[in-house]
């Protein structure tokens, strides 16, 4: 640039503006236009990116915002039910690798793995039939857009969702919300009287202060202190916080094996809902410990994401996944969709607790996600005998179906929540379950051979919802899968060839059984060897140049390593008899029989086709008369 000036200067001064200088001109215009496009472009690129989401939605997608897309050296492996530890760590072996230990309350492995080898052993490993699943142990950051508008003159959503009318018979009295984030601010004047004791799953300690503030504006949708002349309005103003802390770093991101161990640990200390505001759904680890928590009578729910794409998902069943709507009821433009969204919920300009003290307006995903749970804890607290199945179905069933059509789309999956409508289903949800789910073993084909380690893979359905199916053999009970499809691993190694009969057992949360009819399969663990040994045969009664004469016995005895199946006798090339037995006797009458040498001959043969014979030749010679 100190040149250009100088030529700039220089030219200016010439008397002379000759064509030479006009190029020249014309050039450092042109060039001085093109550096400032690229500053223009550079600085709209960085606002872009502060406004995006930018997930990693697949193995090797990074953010700009964070180096690493999955965690180094490690990735997250879950064996198939019924896999013995010594035939899991051959697996391991085999690809160089071995396990840190399991994730809390779940079959799910830790594996250490050289680093730069994380996708390619994932890969590897989701290709082993032993392996249910294998994958990175992706790290996820917040579901959060930052509004653009600062003061908002009302909380929009509280009359879309007809909370005054739901209020008036629930307030979330009783029930106990986890929050997996980045914290909470157990000191904020609007949420330190609803905040029960927490943890934090990466440093397995006490500590859940908010290290991003994220946490805390999603705790205060759920259960600002209401009603109090003072912050914002919540949606379950009587709930109880439980702050679960899934990251140290600042920027908030968070592994997928720290919020399984956040979510199994809620489970066992009492959460009945639990918010998680990152793009989880896909995680098969952390649908895992979502399952674990719904076996225990919990739900969780989680945040469809902000890259205002299609996921091209399948429904989880474990997790209520949560697109965002704005003001006009329509989804966001920002807002994920796809076939795995359970239902939407307000997620531009809500108001909410910050982590300073204060209050601000907040839109993403993360906020349309914990206005779902709150209103799960509005149903639950009207109606604390509700099952998790019943729950969910109120939520589903009660929404406001008018953005589509009346039906399930990927946008708003069954509609955008209606707490009023929502409570107002409770008083007439029977309370208790009593249809049984239906199971029934799919593979390996009935009375089909097997050897060695094999899947038993079943099939089940509930009216409601499957809990988990058992699966037996002989009677004893092998493995126990949470997630469909259902499958344990079988080692016909340790158990005598023969047939086995195979039985499946699925339960729903209600404790409802139903079991399948019996199953049956052949081992045939045994090598079938070839046999090569032929049988050994013997004339036991007569040697060779016997001299015979009259009416001659004949006696033949065979012997094989497993059996002899036919014995045959010649005598001079003709068949005179055979058995099945392995000894023969044949009564030979030589009087017409000319005198001489005769050849016997008597062959043996087994079941594989083995045969051997023996021969002999005797002098038939005249009976000698005896004295009168």
């Amino acid at each position: 640039m100190f040149k250009l000036r100088e030529i700039f200067t220089a030219s200016l001064t010439t008397k002379m503006r000759s064509p030479k200088f006009i190029v020249l001109t014309g050039v450092i215009v042109l060039l001085l236009a093109f550096i400032g496009y690229q500053a223009w472009h550079e600085y709209q690129t960085y606002q872009i990116n502060k406004m995006a989401e930018s997930f990693p939605t697949a193995a090797g997608t990074e953010t700009e915002e964070h180096s690493a897309a999955w965690a180094k050296g490690q990735i997250l492996v879950q064996p198939q039910p019924g896999l013995s530890e010594q035939n899991f760590q051959k697996i391991l072996d085999k690809h160089k690798t071995s396990s840190k230990g399991k994730l809390n309350q779940l079959r799910t492995h830790i594996i250490n793995v050289p680093e730069n080898a994380e996708q390619a052993i994932v890969r590897a490993l989701s290709n082993n039939p032993n392996i249910e699943f294998a994958e990175l142990d992706l790290l996820v950051k917040p579901s959060e857009i930052i509004a653009n508008d600062t003061y908002y003159d009302n909380a929009w959503h509280i009359n879309t969702m007809n909370l005054p009318t739901a209020w008036e018979s629930a307030k979330g009295s009783g029930v106990v919300v986890a929050i997996l984030d980045s914290g909470v601010n157990g000191n904020h004047t609007d949420l330190s009287a609803n905040m029960v004791a927490g943890w934090n799953s990466v440093s397995r300690n006490n500590d859940t202060d908010d290290i991003n503030g994220h946490g805390t504006q999603v705790a205060g949708v759920v259960a600002a202190i209401s009603d109090n002349n003072n912050g914002v309005t919540s949606i379950a103003w009587h709930a109880s916080i439980m702050p679960i802390r899934i990251t140290n770093d600042s920027a908030g991101y968070a592994y997928w094996s720290d919020v399984a161990n956040g979510l199994t640990w809620a489970a066992d200390n009492g959460a009945d809902i639990a918010n998680i505001s990152y793009k989880v759904s896909t995680s098969s680890t952390v649908t895992n410990a979502a399952q674990y928590m719904r076996n225990k009578g919990g739900l969780v729910v989680a945040s469809a994401g902000n890259g205002g794409a299609n996921l091209n998902c399948t429904d989880n069943p474990s997790i209520i996944t949560v697109s965002a709507t704005d003001s006009a009821d329509n989804k966001a433009s920002w807002s994920d969709y796809g076939n795995c969204v359970d239902v939407a919920a307000p997620g531009v300009g809500i108001w909410t607790t910050t982590k300073s003290g204060g209050y601000g307006a907040v839109s993403g995903t993360s906020f349309a996600s914990p206005a779902t749970a709150a209103t799960l804890a509005l149903i639950k607290s009207a109606n604390p005998n509700l099952s998790n199945d019943e729950l969910e179905n109120i939520l589903e069933t009660s929404a406001d179906k008018s953005k589509n059509g009346g039906s399930f789309n990927s946008y708003y999956g069954h509609g955008r929540i209606d707490a009023a409508a929502a409570v107002a289903m409770v008083a007439n949800t029977p309370t208790i379950d009593q249809q049984a789910p239906t199971v029934a073993i799919s593979s390996p084909t009935e009375n089909s051979l097997q050897s060695g380690l094999f899947n038993i893979n079943a099939n089940a359905q509930d009216n409601m919802a499957v809990s988990s199916v058992k699966i037996y053999a002989n009677g004893m009970l092998i493995g126990t899968d949470t997630v469909a499809p259902y499958s344990v691993n079988f080692d016909s190694n340790n158990i005598a060839d023969g047939s086995v009969a195979f039985t499946a057992q699925a339960y729903d949360a209600t404790g409802n059984q139903g079991s399948s009819s019996t199953h049956w399969l052949t081992i045939d663990n045994i090598v079938d060897v070839a046999d090569t040994t032929a049988p050994t045969v013997n004339i036991t009664n007569l040697v060779n140049g016997s001299n015979i004469s009259g009416s001659q016995e004949i006696n033949v005895s065979a012997s094989d390593n497993t059996a002899v199946t036919k014995i045959e006798l010649y005598i001079d090339g003709q068949l005179k008899t055979q058995t099945t037995e392995s000894t023969l006797s044949y009564s030979w009458n030589t009087r017409k029989v000319t005198q001489g040498y005769h050849t016997i001959v008597s062959k043996a043969f087994d079941a594989a086709g083995n045969q051997s014979q023996t021969s002999i030749q005797v002098n038939l010679v005249a009976k000698t008369k005896g004295r009168k």
